[in-house]
């Protein structure tokens, strides 16, 4: 009991400290943001405050160098980095645990696999892990086994299951989500019967499955929540056979689906805006589309635009307007409710497979021949700053904590937050 002969402060210390701890246990995403590819259920969108604009080598908190190579994003727990990459010459695929303090590698945990045909532009590990507060989960591929994986935070297996073969014609992408006490992972390889996984995390036991053929192209794009104005949620997934689908995120039940609106393969995610569902779709010979979808029990497209959108890096809402990163360099803003076009320009003569993420107005994103190019997320077009990261990247940004962390080939980059600078490791 507080008495006026003890200082304020020394009796609600103790209070706080518990109320702050109950928060932090029921919302970790708090204090931990990028769990998963491109974030809070994938938005793209961070509130960090703390990322620099200008910057050059001299301000990166660390540079380290990482095994392999692999298109994969980081995801982060605490003070731990989780980022998969693949040495494909010696046949081996890594998981690497690294300390957000200084970059040092924790731990690594290595898995053989055989060599298989993919897309130039691809890896072995371009697959982005999810985590929680226990394990990090992440899906392997060849064009005979599809491996999820689960490891603890401190590198031991917890579990790994096989779901058999995964015929494709570019190889593997797409990223595990975690919704709930779910796990879900879309397995809908090329001209063959794909399907949609509920695993528990714990085990790797089945919860449910949606089985259906998948005629035709691969899809890779990484599924998001949407939350109805009647409180309910629907677990969306777009694939290049069966257009978009909202299943329930607890049974797996069809709520709704458009049927076949995309001509060509899809690659980069879904965004919701302006009351829409937009998903991009695109082939290696130019072709690129983007369609809004009006959702619900009968879904309607409200608009397509075939011109100027993306086709590899996802789409992104920000300050209220929409951006598609042309895979060329081209940027191209629309009012998300109608599709209408507010500018397009060139911020960069160089090609883009990462997607855009939005920190404090502006967009990051990495070309392709290692430029970051950082816009601000407008209604005019402007370049803040270009930034020279020293050698390519096919990545996608991850922030946490107020920092970002930039994957190259063959590095990773910490930049931002209150952390300081440390000599490169080696």
């Amino acid at each position: 009991m507080y008495t006026r002969s003890q200082p304020l402060i020394q009796f609600l210390l103790p209070f706080t400290l518990t109320v702050v701890c109950v928060l932090a246990a029921r919302n970790p995403v708090t204090a931990q943001e990028w769990t998963r590819f491109r974030g809070p259920n994938g938005t793209g969108v961070s509130a960090a405050s703390t990322i620099p604009v200008v910057f050059g080598t001299s301000d990166y908190n660390w540079r380290v160098a990482v095994p392999g190579i692999g298109h994969s994003s980081p995801v982060l727990w605490g003070s731990k980095i989780f980022l998969t990459s693949a040495e494909e010459a010696q046949g081996k695929r890594h998981v690497l645990c690294l300390d957000t303090a200084n970059g040092s590698i924790l731990w690594t945990k290595s898995y053989p696999f055989k060599p298989y045909n993919r897309h130039e532009y691809n890896t072995a590990a371009s697959a982005t892990p999810v985590v929680d507060s226990e394990r990090v989960y992440t899906t392997w591929t060849t064009h005979e086994t599809f491996t999820v994986t689960a490891l603890d935070h401190s590198g031991n297996e917890v579990w790994s299951k096989d779901f058999g073969s995964f015929p494709t014609q570019h190889g593997g992408a797409t990223s595990p989500m975690l919704h709930g006490d779910l796990l879900i992972v879309t397995k809908e390889p090329e001209n063959a019967d794909g399907s949609i996984l509920a695993l528990n995390p714990k085990t790797g036991d089945v919860v449910w499955r949606f089985d259906r053929p998948n005629p035709g192209m691969a899809p890779y794009a990484t599924p998001i929540i949407r939350k109805t104005t009647s409180g309910t949620e629907e677990l969306l997934i777009a694939s290049t056979t069966n257009g978009i689908t909202a299943l329930n995120p607890q049974s797996g039940k069809v709520l709704w689906e458009t049927g076949n609106i995309f001509p060509q393969r899809i690659v980069g995610g879904l965004v919701e805006a302006g009351g829409h569902l937009i998903a991009t779709c695109g082939n290696g010979a130019g072709f690129r589309s983007a369609v809004a979808v009006k959702p619900g029990p009968n879904p309607k497209v409200a608009y397509q635009i075939n011109k100027g959108t993306s086709y590899v890096p996802t789409p992104i809402l920000a300050n209220g307007l929409l951006f598609f990163w042309h895979d060329s360099g081209i940027v191209l803003c629309v009012k998300p409710e109608s599709g209408d076009i507010v500018w397009q320009e060139r911020a960069a003569a160089a090609m883009f497979f990462g997607s855009p993420v939005c920190v404090n107005g502006k967009l990051y994103a990495m070309s392709a021949k290692g430029e970051l190019i950082i816009l601000d997320a407008a209604d005019r077009f402007n370049v803040a700053a270009r930034v020279d990261l020293g050698e390519p990247s096919h990545a996608t940004p991850a922030i946490s904590a107020g920092v970002m962390y930039l994957r190259t080939f063959n590095h990773l980059i910490s930049v931002g937050g209150k952390q300081q600078a440390t000599k490169e490791v080696k």
